[in-house]
Parts: C-alpha cells; sequence; structure tokens
C-alpha cells in the first residue's frame, strides 16, 4: 500500500498525546492486553503521503480529517474548502487540529470516536 507498515499482530494508533478520547482508548486497549504501537502526531510529524493514506485507510477525504470545530482550528481559520494539498500543510503544520485517535490494524482502520471502539479493530 503506503508508507504506513501495519501488522495483523498489533495495533498503530495514530494519537495526539494531550487527548482525552486518546489516553481513555490506550488505557483500554491496555487493560485488554492488546499490543499498540504508538506513534504521537506532536512528536512524529505525519508526512504528505502519510496524511493522504490514512484518509485513504478511512475511506475519507483529507478534509474530513480535519476537526473544524476543534479550537485550535477556529482561533486560526474559517470553514473553508481547500484543495487537498492545502488541507495536508495545515495538518502537518497544526496537528491538533486533525481527527484522532486513528487505529490501524493490518487491512483494517478505524477513527476512534469512543475508548472502547478499539476493540473493533
Amino acid at each position: 500500500m503506503g508508507e504506513i507498515a501495519t501488522s495483523e499482530r498489533q495495533i498503530t494508533l495514530f494519537y495526539h498525546s494531550k487527548s482525552v478520547r486518546a489516553k481513555q482508548a490506550l488505557a483500554y486497549a491496555k487493560a485488554k492486553g492488546l499490543p499498540i504501537l504508538l506513534i504521537d502526531i506532536i512528536k512524529t510529524p505525519l508526512t504528505g503521503t502519510q496524511i493522504a493514506e490514512l484518509a485513504s485507510r478511512l475511506g475519507l477525504r483529507v478534509c474530513d480529517l480535519v476537526n473544524q470545530e476543534h479550537p485550535a482550528y477556529t482561533k486560526r481559520f474559517k470553514h473553508h474548502d481547500f484543495s487537498t494539498e492545502d488541507w495536508i500543510k495545515m495538518i502537518q503544520k497544526n496537528p491538533d487540529i486533525m481527527k484522532q485517535p486513528i487505529a490501524l490494524r493490518g487491512n483494517k482502520s478505524i477513527l476512534v470516536d469512543t475508548p472502547t471502539d478499539i476493540i473493533k479493530i
């Protein structure tokens, strides 16, 4: 596929370390004994290819990965319809506006809405 390597044996979790939802999902996964590879999108900036690949794996457009209701977005931007490349640049410069956590396992990918979603993968 792309440049994101996945395994059936572990969950790869793209998350924001300050996200309450991500912390809860991680705690739930650890309690269930699920093997997890953590990628904090604040400490490990995503490439444009990785952002596009995550959107594709989730069946979304890149713009759908942006939480336009997030305070970090509303403080700096208005609701817009940018090009895919512009959305990618916005996520790269402002990773806190990306919807997350995103869990991958093998060919499955989910955007975690509630902490217990992590076991669906």
